[in-house]
């Protein structure tokens, strides 16, 4: 069984990936949260923007903000789609946002903590 380091080292480097590949396709892309404290997490699970046991708490996941070269932002989850595909081909654990049933959240990349 892997650590939780060699994980979050795992989930690191198919970032990079990923933002290689953003940027390579012609997009732009900023970062958004990576660590959110448990305090925080639960703070947005009371209002209803997030869920109490997020990944973002492991540091296994990580919001990014896709923007065209010219500057425009692409707030739609269905933007974020093509990268989303590549994300999960990556690694099996990976799962992307915008998948999510209830509440898409299209910018959303994390990667499941084998561990549990």
């Amino acid at each position: 069984m892997k650590s939780l380091a060699q994980e979050q080292a795992i989930f690191a480097r198919n970032v990079a990936k990923l933002i290689e590949h953003i940027f390579q396709s012609g997009y732009v892309c900023t970062l958004g949260e990576v660590y959110r404290t448990p305090a925080q997490a639960a703070i947005y699970a009371k209002e209803g923007k997030g869920i109490l046991n997020s990944l973002h708490c492991k540091r296994l996941a990580i919001d990014i903000n896709l923007f065209s070269a010219d500057g425009k932002y692409f707030p739609d989850s269905e933007d974020y789609r093509p990268f989303g595909e590549y994300w999960k081909k990556l690694h099996p654990s990976n799962r992307h946002g915008g998948d999510f049933k209830s509440r898409p959240d299209g910018n959303h990349f994390e990667m499941q903590d084998l561990r549990v």
